[in-house]
């Protein structure tokens, strides 16, 4: 059973990942919903099941949230399940745009991009 600090331990680990990924903090910062918990009203937090934990966020240079600039880098990734381990970057690219759907229903997420190499 996974220790109940294993999504804590998650979140601060594929943020860190996605810091390192895109090159540092001194150009790169994630959304801001990465450093809130991983409870079930965490919009970065996809999943959480035996798998592990699947993030998709946003982020940019330093400052992008607070000035309403539009991000430029997507990122998703897996963590293990509990929290140690990255699984897989899914994607770390351009932001994707949603799939649109039905008139009045909310967008949908693209398909994931194959892993990158």
């Amino acid at each position: 059973m996974p220790s109940p600090y294993s999504g804590i331990r998650a979140l601060n680990l594929a943020r860190n990942a996605a810091v390192k990924l895109n090159g540092g903090l001194g150009v790169y910062r994630p959304a801001s919903c990465m450093f809130r918990s991983t409870s079930q009203d965490n919009d970065c937090l996809i999943s959480a099941d035996a798998q592990g934990f699947l993030f998709r966020f946003l982020g940019g240079q330093p400052g992008w949230e607070q000035l309403d600039l539009p991000p430029t880098v997507e990122t998703e990734i897996l963590i293990s399940p509990d929290g140690r381990e990255v699984v897989s970057v899914i994607y770390n690219g351009e932001p994707r745009p949603p799939i649109q759907t039905e008139p009045g229903d909310a967008p949908v997420e693209s398909d994931p991009a194959p892993p990158q190499s």
